[in-house]
């Protein structure tokens, strides 16, 4: 199992207005598929703008192991020499993942495809993250669970199906995930698998076996939902793929320029896939000036530069039915709010308590910390806030969740008395270059004391 390395105590301070033209790390989601399809096709996949953090290069390791040939070639760039649809082979050793939910969750899709067995582990957080919800579905399949942790939690032993069997499976919850690996197992299946899923979850699954050369439809379903249809047992074949910035990593800069005062910043090639920017709608209903420039594509997805300014917020009330395109940035949504006058309600956010932390309760712990008044009613996050009255000063507990850590350490860059967090040491998971590109804008961040 992969050991959290020892604890790094860090501290944001008052700061000055920050300045400056960024591009933040390639998108997550993409950098986790784009290895994954390589994996899969035949021939080779080069790939630019990949996130070099600890969660994809988990799942370049596992694409190794399974028979790909994953090779770095210079800064982001990497090729993979995939064995195509039905190649795979049983590793060696146990899959490792560190923390990366998304890389285990998906990997499992791929080998409950294939006649394989593989183990799944990682860090304690991703040890108490729930695995059955993608399992189930994976086991109407014809995969078999062979041994598993209490909960069906990690580590957790899975052996593909012999003959994988086509499904029609409605989604329980919102989940790209849950969506991805029964479509990354549908692959080696006769026939046509289908995916339900009454509300839209971000869709670079679907794009992406498109760019490899499947056949996929989509179609709406419902007020809010679509219905997605994989036929089976394609040749996928190796291709180039451009990832963009990720958008949910260019939350952090932009919030912290939208509350320290006199800031204006630019941030270069964010994605702007409508099913990831609820938070640019959200933040533009609370008064940001986010401005999207030179609009263009990269990787199959929109992608714009994104011109933000110190804003004058203002609370709203945020429907449930956003949260798919935004269940990443609750976190940094909430220092925003902080920061807002008046009440800004954050609705339906039952997905963030089984996400790398109980998201909700950190969220409400760390405001609280920071002497912001919050409250949780139900499954609704309310912050009650005001720019000038965030005190801070306290330390937010980030219970190994990356996004707690830099979403409290952009608060602080804004508070009176700043912010300290326990451990930064799991930003390197999403984030590697968080802290430098930070201070290069002119955020005061430093290990807790230096």
């Amino acid at each position: 199992m992969s050991a959290h390395s020892t604890p790094v105590p860090s501290a944001s301070r008052p700061s000055g207005p920050l300045q400056g033209a960024v591009r933040v790390p390639g998108d997550k989601s993409m950098s986790h598929r784009a290895l994954i399809f390589g994996l899969l096709s035949v021939g080779e996949t080069h790939v630019t703008g990949l996130l070099e953090g600890d969660d994809v290069l988990a799942t370049a390791a596992a694409a190794r192991a399974l028979g790909a040939d994953v090779v770095r070639t210079g800064e982001g760039a990497w090729t993979v020499r995939g064995v195509g649809v039905g190649g795979l082979a049983s590793p060696a050793e146990t899959l490792d993942f560190g923390n990366a939910g998304t890389g285990s969750r998906l990997m499992m899709g791929v080998v409950a495809g294939h006649p394989v067995t593989a183990t799944f582990d990682g860090d304690a957080s991703l040890r108490k993250r729930p695995m059955r919800r993608i399992i189930d579905p994976l086991l109407k399949m014809g995969a078999r669970v062979v041994a598993e942790a209490e909960g069906g939690r990690c580590p957790l032993t899975l052996e593909g199906a012999r003959e994988t069997v086509p499904v029609v499976y409605e989604t329980p919850v919102a989940s790209a995930q849950i969506k991805s690996a029964v479509l990354l197992a549908g692959l080696n299946a006769p026939g046509r698998t289908t995916v339900i899923e009454r509300e839209a979850s971000r869709d670079h699954t679907e794009r992406m076996l498109r760019h490899f050369g499947a056949t996929v439809e989509v179609e709406p379903w419902g007020e809010h939902g679509r219905k997605i249809t994989l036929t089976g047992q394609p040749e996928l074949a190796g291709s180039d793929i451009a990832i963009p910035a990720d958008p949910s990593s260019a939350a952090f800069p932009l919030v912290a320029a939208l509350i320290v005062p006199g800031s204006g910043i630019t941030l270069e090639g964010v994605m702007m896939n409508p099913l990831r920017t609820g938070l640019f709608t959200t933040l533009r209903e609370m008064g940001a000036d986010i401005e999207a420039i030179n609009q263009t594509s990269e990787g199959g997805e929109d992608v714009a530069t994104l011109r933000v300014r110190a804003s004058a917020l203002k609370g709203v009330d945020v429907p449930a039915e956003r949260a798919p395109s935004m269940i990443d940035e609750y976190p940094v949504l909430a220092v925003a709010a902080a920061f807002a006058e008046g009440e800004t309600r954050m609705r339906g956010l039952s997905e963030l308590r089984v996400k790398e932390s109980d998201r909700l309760a950190a969220i409400a712990d760390g405001l609280t910390a920071a002497g912001v008044v919050n409250r949780i009613e139900g499954d609704d996050l309310i912050v009650t806030g005001g720019a000038g009255r965030v005190r801070g000063g306290g330390v937010a507990a980030t219970h190994l969740d990356h996004r707690i850590a830099m979403s409290f350490l952009v608060l602080g860059l804004a508070a009176s008395e700043g912010m300290r967090i326990d451990d930064a040491a799991m930003i390197a998971t999403s984030f590697p270059a968080f802290t430098p590109l930070m201070r290069s804008l002119g955020a005061d961040i430093a290990m807790d004391g230096g």
